[in-house]
């Protein structure tokens, strides 16, 4: 590798013309004073290296300009090129990814070494599988390197300076088809297609649309706050799809049920609202129709006063003085004019007839609310009367139209034939639209008197409504007053009778339970009233034996079945206890004739 090249300046000059700077075997520069603008050949201009070409995309050679081939020499060998004048050695298609090149015509006695020497100029070199035969695969670590391998195509190699056969040969380059390479080069694609399908998602999530806020769980505390914003109007949409999502998970249950019905309540509320917001909306589309309407009849009578401009000048003083020219233009502008006037007329017309229909309609309906009724009465009572004073002006407008007709046939006798014609067919027509606008109005007129007399019973129905509620909520007041007191008085006497039938009871037990003498000087005394006495003292009850023991220090006469006996008749001042388990049961009994009368 370090034994000096025979003649470098023809390796410099192949260099030179694929346009990069010479370099020897050893890694320094052939010709130090180097310059790629400078062609060593006349009339090639010098490559850049950075050419597409030679870098990482390769691009085609030019068939313009042919590329001249001269002697290479080597270290080992010298390679010579092929005659300019033969036709460029033939290639396959390029396979994807191709690194790999197929090189064949290698002399016998050709090792790796030379190999490497020769195609290392290239490029780096990966890997080299050589054949048996005269032939190798030789592999480049880059792309574009094998366009540069190609360009040795068609050389002649000899080895050193011998002339024997197997030390000779003619070099063949071209594509091969590597497994190797086609997988790198669909990794390659892999990773391409991720990156766009990465590129494509993150340009989709940049234009999707925001996802609705997520919806909370029920609490105690949330649910608190959405009972507010459901009252608030602003806020009402929300928390009713909050409060939607709810119901459809499950989330109503016994313990909340009253949290859910009183949002459902506050809901509900707002039905009213949401009615007179579509009243407020309906009427100032009602609004907006009077005004169309108003606005139409304005512009109709701007038409009218158009027309009656171009029929005055149609007449024969006027009409004499123009030219045939403007006679035709005139002619011509008085029947768009009279086009259009009929257009706006029929439209109005026509929205006049939709709201005949609309308050025929009103009437076939059952009749509404007194309030309803009061509005819609007034509405229509106004409507009527802008219809009808529209009509009287339309009516004078044609009457004064048929008076100077009148009078301009009266003048213009000596006109022609079809001018008069014309004219006597607009008389009638006008005469005919005069008696329509005529029964129109006093069938307009006559229903403005319904309508009034309708006002005038729905305002006597609406007070006399008003009278009868008044009247229901006194009487019902009354009713309310009365029960209570009965229930009152029937509450008194039940415990009136409970009091009198304990005080009974308690006197029917004094007079039959008769005091016993004890002595001359001693007081009368029943022995159930002692008994009582002494129990209440002993909240916890006393045994019948320590009652009968303290009974016989006032009487020795007294028995223990005798004092059972009498507690036993009195089972509302005496009560009879077990306390105590197993062996040590005791029957105790104890005072409670107080507890009715706390009862009660």
């Amino acid at each position: 590798m370090t034994m000096p090249m025979s003649d470098p300046n023809a390796w410099a000059t192949a260099m030179n013309n694929l346009g990069m700077p010479p370099i020897p075997m050893t890694g320094q520069p052939l010709m130090p004073d180097f310059d790629p603008n400078l062609g060593m050949m006349a009339g090639i201009t010098p490559m850049n290296p950075m050419m597409p070409g030679l870098s990482m995309v390769p691009a085609p050679l030019s068939q313009e300009l042919p590329v001249i081939k001269e002697i290479i020499h080597c270290k080992s060998c010298t390679l010579f090129p092929p005659n300019p004048n033969l036709p460029p050695p033939a290639t396959r298609e390029r396979p994807p990814g191709c690194k790999t090149v197929f090189v064949g015509g290698l002399p016998e006695n050709a090792t790796e070494q030379l190999i490497m020497e020769v195609f290392g100029q290239c490029g780096d070199i990966t890997a080299i599988r050589k054949s048996k035969k005269n032939f190798c695969h030789i592999r480049f670590a880059e792309e574009f390197t094998v366009d540069k391998a190609l360009f040795l195509s068609g050389y002649r190699i000899r080895l050193g300076s011998s002339t024997d056969k197997k030390d000779t040969g003619r070099l063949h380059v071209d594509f091969a088809q590597a497994r190797d390479d086609l997988y790198e080069w669909e990794c390659r694609q892999r990773m391409m297609a991720r990156e766009e399908r990465h590129r494509r998602k993150m340009e989709e999530d940049r234009l999707r649309p925001p996802s609705p806020p997520p919806i909370v769980h029920y609490s105690e505390h949330e649910c608190s706050q959405l009972g507010d914003k459901i009252k608030d109007d602003g806020k009402f949409a929300e928390a009713v799809r909050v409060l939607l999502t709810w119901l459809e998970r499950g989330e109503v249950n016994r313990r909340n049920a009253n949290n859910f019905y009183s949002m459902i309540q506050s809901s509900n509320s707002h039905i009213r609202r949401l009615m007179g917001e579509k009243s407020q909306h309906e009427k100032e589309m009602e609004e907006a129709k009077e005004k169309f309407k108003t606005a139409l009849a304005g512009i109709l009578a701007q038409f009218e006063q158009i027309v009656s401009v171009f029929q005055a000048a149609s007449k024969q003083k006027a009409w004499d003085h123009f030219s045939k020219a403007q006679r035709k233009n005139l002619d011509m502008w008085r029947k768009q004019a009279e086009e259009i006037r009929n257009m706006h007329n029929e439209q109005l017309m026509g929205i006049r007839r939709e709201e005949e229909m609309e308050m025929s309609d009103d009437d076939m309906e059952d009749a509404p609310d007194s309030k309803d009724s009061e509005d819609s009465g007034v509405l229509q009572a106004e409507a009527l009367k802008e219809e009808n004073d529209s009509l009287r002006c339309q009516l004078d407008a044609y009457r004064n139209e048929v008076e100077l007709l009148k009078q301009e046939q009266g003048k213009n006798q000596p006109m022609r034939s079809e001018e008069d014609s014309t004219h006597s067919q607009q008389l009638s027509f006008l005469q005919q639209a005069l008696q329509g606008m005529q029964k129109q109005l006093l069938k307009m007129r006559e229903e403005l008197k319904q309508r009034e007399a309708e006002l005038e019973n729905s305002l006597e129905d609406k007070q006399q409504l008003k009278s009868q509620v008044q009247n229901l909520k006194e009487s019902l007041q009354n009713l309310q007053n009365a029960h209570n007191m009965q229930v009152r008085r029937s509450h008194s006497r039940l415990v009136l009778h409970r009091i009198l039938e304990e005080l009974e009871e308690r006197a029917l037990s004094n007079i039959l339970l008769q005091p016993p003498r004890l002595g001359a000087n001693a007081a009368v005394c029943s022995p159930a009233g002692i008994i009582s006495t002494f129990l209440h003292v002993h909240p916890f009850g006393a045994s019948i034996e320590y009652i009968c023991s303290y009974l016989q220090r006032l009487d020795t006469k007294i028995n223990p079945s005798e004092v059972e006996a009498l507690l036993s008749r009195l089972p509302c001042t005496f009560r009879q206890e077990l306390t105590g388990v197993g062996a040590s049961l005791e029957k105790r009994w104890n005072f409670c004739g107080f507890q009715g009368i706390k009862s009660t």
